[in-house]
């Protein structure tokens, strides 16, 4: 268990260094734990081709990482943060729930015609695609289970490719989308940087300065509150199981954890008192130290017999969220300057991960003007509905083909 832990962490590290000294991966927000672990899963992979030698993880504190981190998601689900968003929030939440259900209605659909069995269509559907690595790597157990052999392998290997290419077409989207139609003129780069730093600088005067101690007690509550949420997640996980359906593990504790956000935060002083900023910095560490396990674990060598299936699967994904953000996201959304910066973030999440999401509408807004309205609602969306719609309507249609 610690020896397969030692070997995640190690990834992590060397996918940092990598970040760090190779533009490509920063330009295109590739996670650190995705380019260390894959370097990790190709040496295995190498050993197990050249010399025989299989080798084999623990998951452990991986699933441990996993669990605590989609329990920080659940505290994130303000219900309050809505009446921010406006109509603008309601469209883009519709529209993330159809794409969801086609990019499943699509991998099935092409994995019945190439005569595949219908999980290796749901481990390239909307799991690794709007669920990006995190979902890729809680389902993956639930596929295993259901008789889905090398379903990490498959569901990682479709979040890598959703990733680079969300960032890939997401911007240059925006950007036909907001030239083609005269949307906005290009502005000076001061001028956009200054409204973004600007942005930011208003979130953290807010934070302010804290004590060592007073930071460590507020990491601790934090730490407790997660503990507790699993506690009760694990009572529901097993009311959930009496139902006969299907969930993955981290579902009762991430309703555990949006209950108790929601109900602590109608009084002021309990919600002060939640720390979810020191929450949501906890569940990033166990994102980044769970899929660096993940992404090490990986089994490289039983994609072989899949790499043209999944190779034209992941194609149509790509091409049909291309087509649904410029013909039905762009007019749904108003059609103007705000709506394909948005379009650009769909397709950044819609492929990859919010972190892309936020790239690829910073480099629209930087080659014309900042966007205040995207800038708010995605990370609303990404914080608190494309998790919770994704894993019901995943677990919806999992008990539709098993």
């Amino acid at each position: 268990m610690y020896a397969s832990a030692g070997v995640g962490v190690a990834a992590l590290l060397l996918g940092m260094f990598f970040t760090r000294t190779i533009p490509f991966l920063k330009r295109f927000c590739i996670p650190s734990p995705v380019s260390g672990g894959l370097l990790v899963a190709s040496l295995t992979w190498l050993m197990f081709s050249v010399f025989g030698v299989e080798t084999v993880f623990d998951g452990t504190l991986k699933d441990l990482c996993m669990i605590l981190f989609f329990t920080s998601v659940g505290f994130q689900c303000d219900i309050k943060m809505l009446r921010r968003g406006g109509r603008p929030l309601v469209v883009m939440v519709i529209l993330v729930l159809v794409l969801i259900v086609f990019q499943n209605l699509i991998s099935l659909g092409i994995a019945r015609g190439l005569k595949l069995d219908p999980l290796v269509g749901m481990a390239a559907g909307s799991i690794p695609m709007c669920g990006g690595h995190g979902t890729a790597g809680g389902f993956s157990p639930l596929l295993e289970q259901m008789g889905l052999k090398g379903a990490s392998s498959i569901t990682m290997a479709a979040a890598t490719f959703g990733l680079v290419a969300g960032s890939l077409i997401g911007g240059p989207l925006g950007e036909a989308l907001t030239r083609r139609r005269s949307l906005a003129e290009k502005s000076a780069p001061s001028d956009v940087m200054t409204s973004i730093e600007a942005s930011a600088a208003s979130e953290s005067a807010k934070t302010g300065l804290q004590s060592e101690e007073t930071a460590f007690r507020r990491y601790l509550t934090a730490a407790c509150m997660l503990m507790i949420a699993m506690a009760f997640g694990t009572g529901i996980s097993r009311l959930l199981a009496l139902t006969g359906v299907t969930f993955p593990t981290y579902f009762g504790s991430l309703i555990a954890a949006f209950a108790m956000r929601n109900l602590l935060s109608l009084s002021p002083r309990l919600t002060r008192s939640m720390c979810v900023e020191q929450i949501v910095g906890i569940g990033d560490i166990c994102l980044q130290l769970f899929l660096g396990m993940a992404m090490a674990s990986l089994r490289l060598w039983e994609l072989a017999s899949l790499a043209l299936p999944l190779a034209l699967i992941l194609t149509a994904q790509v091409a049909f969220m291309a087509l649904y953000g410029a013909f039905v996201a762009f007019p749904a959304l108003g059609g103007n300057y705000d709506s394909a910066v948005l379009v650009s973030g769909l397709c950044g999440f819609g492929l990859g991960a919010t972190p892309n999401a936020m790239a690829n509408m910073s480099a629209v807004c930087y080659k014309y003007r900042y966007a205040e309205l995207p800038f708010l609602i995605v990370p609303i969306i990404g914080a608190m509905f494309v998790d919770i719609i994704n894993t019901s309507v995943i677990t919806l249609f999992l008990n539709l083909v098993r």
